[in-house]
């Protein structure tokens, strides 16, 4: 399965996020994400941010907002250009780790739906350390995947328990709304 990554929402449930921790790292950031889109593609079938997840060492990393966070830091292939010029605006680093908002997040980009998963995650992650997030990351999805490979959304869901008929029409869903974009699987 496929999904299909709209940076716009991205930045604002980043910056949404952000609001509501104050200033927080890119790992707490990222796993945050990772259980907001989890929830929302197993109780809504459509994914928050529509980002691809990627195993890392220390658990799920969102692909698409990790390359936004490093063109913000000065790291990334494409840290110089307009385009990474233009993500500035909407947070800053305080060190080499720590993210902190510059901005609200505008929640004419997020529904109510991804607004409730956001907050469920936050609640969940808020207070936990990096080796708990990290510990609380590493599970079935994380596991199935091969080191920097794309976890698998059926996994995802298989993590929460969803059925296989569910899982199924997740992916006709998600397979439909692709092609209606253009986007081929």
């Amino acid at each position: 399965m496929k999904s299909s990554f709209n940076k716009d929402v991205a930045l604002q449930a980043m910056l949404y996020v952000l609001s509501k921790l104050g200033t927080a790292d890119m790992h707490k950031v990222s796993k945050i994400l990772y259980f907001a889109d989890r929830s929302h593609l197993s109780k809504y079938a459509r994914s928050i941010t529509g980002d691809d997840y990627i195993k890392m060492s220390y658990g799920p990393v969102p692909s698409n907002v990790y390359d936004i966070m490093k063109a913000v830091r000065g790291d990334s292939f494409f840290a110089n250009t307009s385009e990474a010029k233009a993500l500035e605006q909407y947070f800053k680093f305080v060190n080499s780790k720590d993210i902190m908002p510059l901005m609200c997040a505008n929640l004419d980009y997020l529904s109510e739906s991804d607004v409730e998963c956001l907050d469920e995650a936050i609640a969940m992650c808020k207070d936990l350390t990096f080796e708990e997030l990290t510990r609380l990351s590493h599970d079935f999805a994380w596991t199935n995947t091969a080191l920097n490979g794309k976890m698998s959304i059926k996994d995802m869901l298989c993590e929460v328990g969803d059925s296989e008929e569910y899982i199924e029409y997740v992916n006709q869903k998600m397979q439909m709304e692709a092609a209606a974009h253009g986007i081929t699987i």
